[in-house]
């Protein structure tokens, strides 16, 4: 199975821990084969880490928030959000059946600013780094390095944008 999607967020998970009360991400990872399966799930509840498979069978509850700062480390081949962009969720679908890998990410987020300043500066950037992106209004959609497309949509929160990241790897 290709992890590249999936080894960001696993390694954010790996680094979190608890921290002062203040707005966390939510974080949901499914990976699996034929086999068994890996879920990990933090939200502001608290988190969860399933693993199963060929016998084994392993569920952790873990009281501490998730305390994650994806918004330095998330982007698409060296093109991050707007700046000030804050992360709301991620969650992420991995599988590997049959021979066939397939990845889904979906990354939430927010941006001071409107959604038509927030979609010009991505796509100016995506530009500056010779990645062709379509853009149908405030939506960005493009293929990354790896061949995985994405679409990029940014809508109006009041002033502001909420957005959301759509990762698919073929």
């Amino acid at each position: 199975m290709r992890f590249a999607y999936l080894l960001p967020p696993i390694l954010l998970l790996a680094a979190c821990g608890p921290g002062e009360e203040k707005e966390r991400t939510e974080v949901s990872i499914n990976a699996g084969d034929e086999k068994g399966g890996v879920q990990i799930r933090a939200d502001k509840d608290g988190s969860r880490i399933k693993i199963g498979g060929d016998g084994v069978g392993i569920d952790l509850k873990i009281p501490d928030f998730v305390d994650l700062d994806v918004e330095g480390d998330f982007d698409i081949d060296g093109v991050k959000l707007y700046p000030d962009s804050k992360v709301t969720t991620v969650n992420v679908d991995a599988t590997d059946r049959n021979g066939a890998d397939k990845a889904t990410v979906e990354v939430g987020f927010t941006s001071p600013a409107a959604p038509k300043v927030a979609a010009d500066w991505m796509a100016g950037e995506f530009a500056k780094r010779n990645m062709p992106v379509d853009r149908s209004g405030t939506t960005l959609r493009g293929t990354d390095k790896d061949g995985g497309d994405f679409t990029i949509s940014f809508a109006p929160d009041g002033a502001n944008t909420k957005g959301k990241v759509l990762i698919v790897s073929k």
